[in-house]
């Protein structure tokens, strides 16, 4: 089959698609028009047929990147790479901010708005780890590879393809690799971009795990906190009856999950999980510190402050009970530090952009789903500012593991789709 014929027949899928893959009260019908129009367009049918030319750059692109290592804090390699590349594409301005974030400028035509498109460049994985890219019959694993090593990826080539069929979006456009996504980063990236006196931007749309059909325009809520409890340690016989910080982070993570289990029982889903516990320096010495590292997420912020209630209950009674148990030395000590907030929220499935992305993904013959999580759009969302967060497509699985792996199956409709949702919130010439 011919290049013309194939793109003929991409573009007769696309637009009967909308048949099928949602029902039409649940878009409005002024979107899907709009979105039918647009996928006619010359400049659009063009495009597309270059996300498919540019497969095998993509594919080296998305390689070179996942083996600079992007460890949590510890971002600027892959940053700098990642700043490169816009360079190299010519975007009209490209920087590096103050928190790390990689930022280009495309200035639109009008340039009264401008709307931002995202994917972070941190990965879970601590500095030293093997990220070098193994192929297997088609398949890439190494870790970071889908998140969201991808999502970098897809960013550079819709700019390249922008700039080889010569497409001005209307509204400015703002290229952004972020930190901080991950973990500890507690969103920091973006934090910094939506801070008072940030860049303005009226539109957000990233770029994260899933396959194409996730719309995800609600925010999931968490609470992070260290908890420590200190004391002066010492040899497990000799000062034996020393108050022993191991012993109450173990009854202070008993208090906690039973009072937050009968909570949780009931209402607005919340959950809770003690993730990390670490200290103590042989079997036969009694510690001098004991950490636990807990999240704590919910659809409701009000669960989230009665969550960490429950929290400084347990603590300070497992705290209370142990000082009363020792037979010698000082007391105890404890301490709860909260190391992330993300803010829940939500936006409305009748917004202008949650119905652009609706009507562009039905396009692709895919039933569209909205969904809830803990993205990089949480910040936007809590401020009330148009977000979403779409998938990276292909096929992938294990992220967060050292297994993780991704398949290129039809993975240049996400890029495609990407462009659509861009053009169709911009606007174009």
């Amino acid at each position: 089959m011919n290049t013309t014929m194939r793109n003929t027949l991409l573009l007769f899928v696309l637009v009967s698609s909308f048949s099928v893959a949602q029902p039409t009260d649940s878009i409005d019908k002024s979107y899907i028009k709009a979105t039918t129009k647009l996928l006619k367009n010359k400049k659009i049918k063009e495009a597309f047929a270059r996300i498919e030319a540019l497969e095998s750059k993509t594919l080296e692109r998305h390689i070179l990147l996942n083996e600079i290592e992007a460890p949590p804090f510890k971002e600027t390699l892959r940053a700098e790479a990642f700043a490169n590349y816009f360079k190299e594409l010519a975007l009209d301005s490209v920087w590096i901010d103050k928190e790390g974030n990689v930022l280009g400028l495309m200035k639109g035509s009008e340039g009264k708005r401008t709307v931002a498109l995202d994917a972070h460049l941190d990965t879970v994985f601590p500095e030293g780890t093997d990220v070098q890219v193994q192929i297997k019959n088609d398949t890439l694993f190494a870790p970071g590879i889908g998140d969201d090593t991808r999502g970098l990826t897809m960013l550079l080539t819709l700019i390249e393809t922008l700039k080889t069929e010569t497409i001005q979006p209307k509204s400015n456009v703002l290229f952004v690799g972020s930190v901080g996504e991950e973990g500890l980063g507690d969103l920091r990236g973006v934090k910094y971009l939506f801070r008072d006196g940030g860049p303005k931007i009226d539109s957000w749309i990233a770029i994260d795990g899933g396959d194409i059909g996730r719309v995800n325009n609600k925010g999931l809520g968490s609470y992070r906190y260290r908890v420590t409890f200190k004391g002066p340690g010492g040899h497990s016989w000799g000062a034996f009856g020393l108050a022993n910080p191991h012993h109450a982070l173990g009854e202070a993570i008993s208090n906690f999950v039973e009072a937050a289990n009968k909570y949780t029982s009931e209402g607005p889903k919340t959950s809770y999980n003690v993730g990390v516990i670490s200290g103590g320096t042989s079997i036969n010495s009694i510690p001098f510190e004991s950490i636990m590292e807990i999240d704590i997420r919910s659809v409701d912020p009000s669960r989230l402050e009665e969550m960490e209630d429950l929290l400084e209950t347990a603590v300070q009674n497992a705290l209370a009970h142990q000082n009363e148990m020792k037979r010698e030395g000082p007391d105890l000590t404890a301490a709860i530090d909260k190391i992330g907030n993300r803010p829940s929220g939500e936006l409305s499935d009748q917004l202008p952009l949650v119905q652009k992305t609706l009507a562009a993904t039905a396009a692709f013959g895919v039933k569209p789903y909205l969904t809830r999580g803990s993205t990089n759009s949480n910040i936007p969302i809590a401020k009330g500012i148009p977000a979403v967060t779409i998938g990276r497509g292909g096929k992938g699985g294990k992220a967060h593991s050292l297994d993780e792996w991704w398949l290129n199956q039809e993975g240049h409709q996400a890029i495609q789709l990407a462009l659509l949702i861009l053009l169709m919130e911009s606007g174009m010439d």
